[in-house]
């Protein structure tokens, strides 16, 4: 009966049932007398419930395994089962260490299961944002075509651990370079495992200093040898059925590396692949990156809609980890339309999860978006402080790319230009390691910001240039700066120019606080495109440069940050606004918002 059970357990695998093969192999379990065999139809369940998103079912499955393990295939297969549970509830360090250290002890008996054990244990590790602990697996065994990406692209890392990591290092962990962490915070509704190893140190955004200029360059040298290792993995999965984890870190990687028109193609390949098997526990990671992939295109209603689904996924499967990831992302999406109830909603519910056992892309996502709904609003320093933080727990430059813009407009904004440099250099290094128009447009325009007022248009049309049509966002942004320095260089013709084409591309993609921002610079560079300063408005009252200081203290900026950006001094801003508030009929700036709709 058991065996019988057995092979109705692999029927329904092959038919995609995955939930149903999970109960047959359990039921095959409670018939089976022999441990090794009993073992072996547990660890089978437990898997098939893992694919079908049943992840704290695996947890339990996983508990009734006899021990210890004699087979070494079986101790492999057992590794993976527990570190779906780790990474789904818990440390996605700890997750990956047990991958890890599983491909350590059976490497030798049964080579045949060591890839899959490192991609599992690398796909874990890049949760963390933990370079070094990426490299680290990645270099037990480079060779692989799925592990050749990280080895080059972290190699910088590899020999590396960050200070507070070291210190932290226990006896076994040193052994082998790596640090132990403190458990993460145990769940109620989260079965227990065996106790797990010491696992590698996440570090915290306060502990982890500021990337340099140096360091970024040296961090892309091994780029061009990442590259052409992916260009394998991605004509591999053209051309042959690669297995699903292969075919998702393929995607990462083409993510990793700026090649975003391939990485959509992967991944969408990684969702028909989840869709048309039934694997719906890993549904919700597929569409996660492919709106990753959508946002980096400017395809940002794509976007919305796949991580909505995904969110709807995960929360539905129970995988906190992945609906922690879906928030902050989200949260991302929000904050450029300046939706701040949501955003700061989504944002502190992942960052509750995510702080804790150490999810530092879903932390740094997080606190990009808190970053982002601030500079938006002209909060620059705000902005600053969070950006930076997002950027420490992102890492490597290479993961923290994509925020690199962001710091360097809000270290402008707030009028610290000295903290806008390192990360600028970082990814003008990136830039020209990873040769994709999109990331060159960026550092161009950064170097505009922060350069020469001799070369800004220079870089600033540059930038024009190499902005891909189909991301209006990042080049209304742009436009916009451009236009600020057209305005200051007193050039008000073509400043005009200028912004009301950003205007109006903020407006096609509701990015709110972006609209206003370039209104406010329309009407102070002597263009007129808003309603309300019709003749009965009270803001029509005001003076033109009164206007101006009025509408950005409404959303909240303070004096010194309305100073800089509209390059005056803190004194003369106080001056406008005690003039303009007996015209407006009000006694301070906090009923400034509501006058003017906010």
């Amino acid at each position: 009966m058991a065996a019988e059970l057995e092979r109705v357990a692999e029927w329904a695998g092959s038919r995609q049932a995955m939930a149903s093969a999970s109960a047959a192999y359990e039921r095959a379990a409670q018939l089976t007398a022999d441990p090794a065999l009993r073992a072996r139809r547990l660890i089978g369940a437990a898997q098939r419930a893992s694919e079908a998103g049943q992840d704290e079912r695996c947890g339990a499955l996983a508990d009734q395994v006899p021990q210890p393990l004699q087979d070494p295939g079986m101790a492999a297969d057992f590794a993976r089962v527990r570190a779906v549970v780790e990474l789904g509830f818990g440390s996605p360090a700890r997750a990956a260490r047990i991958l890890a250290e599983g491909a350590d002890a059976t490497a030798a008996e049964r080579p045949d299961k060591l890839p899959v054990l490192l991609t599992d244990a690398v796909h874990a590790a890049f949760a963390t944002g933990d370079a070094a602990l990426i490299a680290q697996i990645a270099a037990r065994a480079p060779a692989l075509p799925v592990l050749a990406v990280p080895s080059h692209a972290f190699a910088d890392t590899a020999a590396t651990r960050r200070e507070d990591g070291d210190a932290a290092a226990d006896g076994d962990a040193a052994a082998d370079g790596v640090s132990a962490a403190p458990a993460a915070p145990a769940a109620s509704a989260v079965p227990t495992v065996s106790a797990v190893p010491a696992v590698p140190a996440v570090p915290a955004a306060s502990a982890v200093s500021a990337v340099s200029a140096v360091s970024a360059v040296s961090a892309v040298s091994a780029v061009s040898n990442a590259r052409q290792a992916l260009a394998e993995l991605v004509a591999a999965c053209d051309r042959t059925e690669v297995s699903l984890m292969d075919r998702l870190m393929t995607g990462h990687y083409c993510h990793l590396l700026a090649d975003h028109a391939t990485a959509h193609r992967v991944a969408s390949a990684a969702v028909a692949h989840c869709r048309d098997r039934g694997a719906g526990g890993w549904l919700p990671t597929t569409l996660h990156l492919l709106a990753q992939v959508e946002l980096a295109l400017g395809r940002r209603d794509d976007a919305r809609s796949h991580a909505t689904e995904a969110l709807r996924l995960a929360d539905y499967y129970d995988l906190h980890h992945r609906v922690a990831h879906l928030r902050a992302l989200l949260a991302v999406l929000a904050a450029a339309r300046g939706e701040e109830d949501r955003t700061r909603e989504l944002a502190d519910r992942a960052l509750e999860y995510t702080r804790p056992r150490g999810v530092g892309r879903g932390t740094s996502d997080a606190l990009w978006a808190l970053g982002l709904l601030d500079l938006g609003s002209g909060q620059g320093q705000r902005a600053l402080d969070r950006l930076a933080a997002a950027r420490d727990a992102a890492g490597h430059p290479l993961m923290a790319r994509h925020l690199l813009p962001d710091l360097v407009e809000a270290a402008v904004r707030a009028g610290r230009p000295e903290r806008a440099q390192a990360p600028a250099e970082a990814l003008a290094a990136c830039a020209d390691a990873l040769r994709q128009p999109a990331i060159g447009a960026q550092s161009r325009r950064c170097r505009a910001l922060i350069g020469p007022d001799t070369r800004a248009e220079e870089h600033y049309l540059a930038a024009l240039d190499l902005h891909p049509a189909d991301d209006g966002f990042e080049r209304a942004r742009t436009e916009l700066l451009y236009g600020e320095w057209l305005r200051r260089q007193r050039r008000k013709l073509d400043a005009r120019d200028r912004l009301r084409a950003a205007l109006e591309r903020f407006d096609r993609v509701g990015a709110r606080p972006w609209v206003r921002r370039a209104r406010t610079e329309l009407r102070a560079a002597g263009g007129h495109h808003d309603p309300a300063l019709a003749a009965d408005s009270p803001i029509a009252r005001l003076s033109p440069q009164e206007r101006e200081v009025v509408r950005l203290a409404a959303t909240g900026a303070t004096n010194r940050e309305i100073a800089t950006q509209l390059l005056l001094s803190p004194r003369t801003v106080g001056h406008h606004l005690y003039r303009a508030f007996p015209k407006l009929g009000i006694g301070s700036r906090t009923h400034l918002a509501g006058l003017l709709g906010g």
